[in-house]
């Protein structure tokens, strides 16, 4: 990694201007959009080959975040990165906005699919890496999926056609934050062994820790090469990362504000602003 401290450094405001804009509004997904602050980060500040001034520049890499509901942190990575300005945050899910809950590609600059169907998304990004590959062309692609999201069957379905056509430029991320709506994996639908499993579907498989940037980024930096499966990057991370009071929460998936919550949130935002990494 070139610069980890400004890697850590964009983590801390996309962190921030997430906070604000779902707390302007006054509901929506804090735990998984915190979640994966991190590694939007390491992508957006240290990997990938994008150019804002040209967002449908053909050599750029691609990104799709699967897990859609996360949309709000990918919004302000872009804003932070110039593909639109960050004043315009605070028009999420708003009438008129190009910023709806879920990413669309055709509403917002810099967003490569539209998501938000849970399962979808791995699709989408196995058919763009595909194309990629078929027309001999370098671009990577990027996609972060839910660990609920992994209920869907359509999910396995997908990650068996990458491995078998051994799509090497394409790299997943497993956001392992252990719940989803309605409650814990392990109350929904255990996950079991995801290691074992993604191994035995084809991949080679890294855990990691979901805030640990410098082991993000050296797991995904190399470009990977056709004798080598295709990776997966499994995110042992924390529902509402970052922000102590969301990660104490029993369930911080989707919060509608009451006063007292907007105060803590409001707290944590300010801590962060003070804090200088």
């Amino acid at each position: 990694m070139k610069d980890v401290q400004k890697v850590r450094d964009l983590a801390r405001h996309i962190r921030i201007e997430t906070l604000k804009m779902l707390t302007g509004l006054g509901f929506g997904h804090y735990g998984g959009s915190m979640s994966v602050v991190e590694t939007l980060a390491v992508l957006y500040g240290d990997v990938m080959r994008i150019d804002p001034e040209k967002p449908d520049w053909q050599d750029r890499d691609y990104f799709v975040l699967s897990k859609g509901h996360a949309g709000p942190a990918l919004y302000a990575t872009l804003a932070l990165k110039g593909y639109f300005p960050v004043s315009e945050l605070h028009t999420l899910n708003q009438n008129g906005t190009r910023l709806p809950s879920h990413p669309d590609r055709l509403r917002t600059t810099g967003v490569d699919a539209t998501t938000g169907s849970l399962g979808q998304g791995v699709s989408i990004a196995a058919g763009i890496a595909l194309s990629h590959k078929l027309a001999g062309r370098s671009n990577r692609v990027f996609c972060i999926l839910g660990d609920g999201e992994l209920n869907e069957g359509q999910c396995w379905e997908a990650f068996q056609f990458i491995a078998h056509h051994n799509l090497h430029n394409l790299t997943l991320f497993i956001d392992y934050n252990k719940q989803q709506l309605d409650g814990t994996l392990d109350e929904v639908i255990k996950p079991f062994d995801l290691a074992g499993k993604f191994s035995a579907f084809g991949f080679d498989v890294q855990t990691i820790k979901g805030d640990d940037i410098a082991a993000i980024s050296e797991a995904v930096t190399p470009v990977r090469h056709a004798e080598q499966r295709p990776l997966v990057v499994i995110l042992d991370s924390i529902k509402g990362q970052g922000v102590k009071y969301l990660e104490q929460l029993a369930n911080s998936h989707h919060l509608r504000l009451t006063p007292d919550v907007k105060l803590e949130i409001e707290n944590a935002i300010a801590e962060l602003e003070a804090t200088h990494v």
